[in-house]
């Protein structure tokens, strides 16, 4: 019974010893925290789902108040009305982010990019990617395993089953990038939300060439080239034989849209186009008249007509004696004959001033 006593009360004593040892070494080494850090964390969401960078929403909490300014830290998930109010706490200035989003940059749907073989074991994106090259033929594009659904906190994206491709739920999206570091293949990324939602992407990261990346998926990019040199603001880059628009310079003209052969390249939320009236074709023109330019005159013919503008002088017209024959031996006239007669015109003669022998003989 004795020992029992004496080894409780040993136990007590050295346990107490150690609490007053560690309470003074803790007071010694004590580090002062930050009481704004506490008020920071209020204010965040608490996603910790590492967005920003850190992580955990503790671990931003304490960057930001270490921070000379918040330029360079922002929280995905809140947005700008979070950041504002931790400037407020801080006592620093806000900066205005703009909003980004989740892209998936593939398009390569069942009917565009059909199965070569089947998969069958552990549906994981990292297990197949360090396999092989996946069902279809493009050893660049989407595995469709869905990592990037179970990575996303927010239920913001999901598995298409008639596409098999992942879509993102624009109203649910963080920005927080969990999707895209769970991605073997870097096909997510975060880009610019952009004005109303409107944005430009290249949906392919095929680094093939041209015929190889067709051959693979219809709707892959041939790297040709066309929408960098049709695109005005330098915001299109063809890099292994892949295009790539920069959302920091891209003006949303959609003419890069137009110009690509295969349909690679998207403009997300923009309204249809409207079809411009045909053009009504410009009327031809009348011929401009011209002075007639006049033409050389032979001298030949110009004797000629004025020789046959001439009046012909009337020449006298010997008249000889009709013989007599008797009256019954005349023949009547047709009357046919007498309208043919009658409808000649008789030309005037030249009447002969010596009197013919009829006329001497009627004296």
């Amino acid at each position: 019974m004795n020992i029992l006593v004496i080894s409780l009360i040993t136990l007590g004593v050295t346990g107490l010893l150690a609490a007053l040892i560690l309470y003074f070494v803790a007071q010694k080494f004590k580090v002062e925290e930050d009481p704004r850090i506490d008020q920071v964390v209020e204010v965040l969401p608490g996603a910790n789902c590492g967005g920003c960078g850190f992580a955990g929403c503790r671990a931003l909490a304490e960057a930001c108040v270490k921070a000379d300014n918040l330029d360079s830290i922002n929280c995905p998930v809140g947005g700008s009305a979070v950041m504002a109010q931790v400037a407020d706490i801080l006592g620093m200035a806000a900066v205005a982010s703009e909003p980004k989003i989740a892209v998936v940059r593939c398009n390569g749907t069942c009917e565009a990019r059909p199965r070569t073989n089947r998969y069958d074991g552990t549906q994981n994106c990292r297990i197949v990617h360090n396999l092989y090259a996946g069902e279809t033929g493009c050893p660049f594009g989407c595995l469709g395993c869905g990592d990037c659904v179970r990575a996303c906190q927010f239920d913001a994206i999901h598995i298409n089953p008639t596409t098999g491709l992942p879509e993102v739920d624009e109203e649910k999206c963080t920005a927080c990038g969990a999707c895209a570091k769970a991605c073997p293949r870097n096909i997510i990324e975060l880009r610019k939300k952009g004005p109303k939602g409107r944005r430009m992407v290249v949906e392919c990261v095929n680094k093939d060439k041209g015929a190889v990346a067709r051959k693979a998926c219809l709707n892959a990019c041939i790297g040709c080239g066309k929408c960098q040199k049709v695109c005005e603001f330098d915001a299109i880059t063809v890099e292994n034989n892949v295009a790539y628009i920069d959302f920091t310079k891209c003006r949303l003209c959609r003419k890069c849209e137009a110009e690509c052969p295969t349909g690679a390249i998207h403009a997300v939320n923009f309204p249809p186009r409207k079809e411009k009236p045909a053009e009504p074709k410009p009327a031809p023109k009348p011929a401009e008249s011209k002075p007639a330019e006049p033409k050389p005159v032979d001298a030949k013919s110009a004797e000629q007509k004025v020789a046959e503008s001439k009046p012909v002088e009337a020449q006298p017209v010997e008249v000889k004696p009709a013989e007599t024959q008797p009256a019954a031996q005349v023949e009547p006239t047709k009357p046919q004959e007498q309208q043919s007669v009658e409808q000649k015109t008789v030309e005037p003669k030249p009447v002969d001033p010596t009197p013919s022998a009829e006329t001497e003989s009627k004296q």
